[in-house]
């Protein structure tokens, strides 16, 4: 049965003890914190699947990142993340598609979803689709339900004035002037271990969803 808190209560003393001795040590509390996460993600996929059936067929533990850090060229030579995170996207974490995100981190969870990081060719292609129908963008994010829950886009690394080949004055300069495509809301501890927590998190992904389906559009 899920234990979410189990989850964060490693994730806190990993947080403690960040080498890899120690995670020898506790490698059946690793895979069992790695489990609690994994039948979330299968319970999502399942809640998900009923308003957006391109996640449907997804394996759960694939829609996992790998703990173990990229360190080679970091200044910050902790092996491992403090956090699991897990992408469900159509064609896997590696596609480009837009997707929805569920991060668990004590005191640092988060839920959202969209593009993130985008190559470039990739980023024209949604300016592009901005640029032509950006009130419907607009219609979407500003719906009261969407900006209670998803207040401000992800805005770090915005560009300062407008992007190659579009005016300063555009109607939509703010969208285009973004550099990923991202909405996320934070969770409290509280509601990551509830019992509700699957339901909530399929709930808010249902909101995100009309948000994916613009971006899916301008990649087509």
């Amino acid at each position: 049965m899920m234990d979410l808190q189990f989850t964060l209560d490693f994730l806190k003393d990993l947080a403690q003890n960040n080498h890899k001795e120690w995670m020898d040590d506790n490698k059946k509390r690793y895979l069992e914190a790695k489990s609690n996460v994994i039948e979330l993600v299968d319970d999502v996929i399942t809640k998900v699947s009923s308003f957006d059936p391109s996640i449907s067929t997804l394996e759960p533990k694939k829609c996992l990142f790998r703990i173990n850090r990229d360190i080679r060229f970091s200044k910050n030579k902790d092996p491992y993340k403090t956090n699991f995170g897990a992408f469900l996207v159509e064609g896997g974490k590696k596609s480009g598609n837009p997707g929805y995100y569920i991060h668990i981190q004590p005191g640092n969870n988060f839920l959202g979803g969209g593009i993130y990081q985008p190559p470039s060719e990739t980023l024209q292609k949604v300016r592009q689709e901005i640029d032509y129908n950006g009130k419907e963008l607009k219609s979407i994010i500003n719906d009261k339900t969407f900006s209670e829950t998803y207040p401000e886009p992800h805005s770090a690394d915005s560009l300062k004035t407008a992007p190659k080949g579009y005016p300063k004055d555009h109607e939509h300069i703010e969208l285009l002037q973004l550099k990923h495509y991202v909405f996320m809301r934070q969770a409290t501890d509280k509601e990551v271990t509830s019992k509700g927590f699957p339901e909530n998190v399929a709930r808010d992904f249902k909101v995100l969803f009309p948000f994916n389906q613009f971006l899916s559009k301008s990649l087509d």
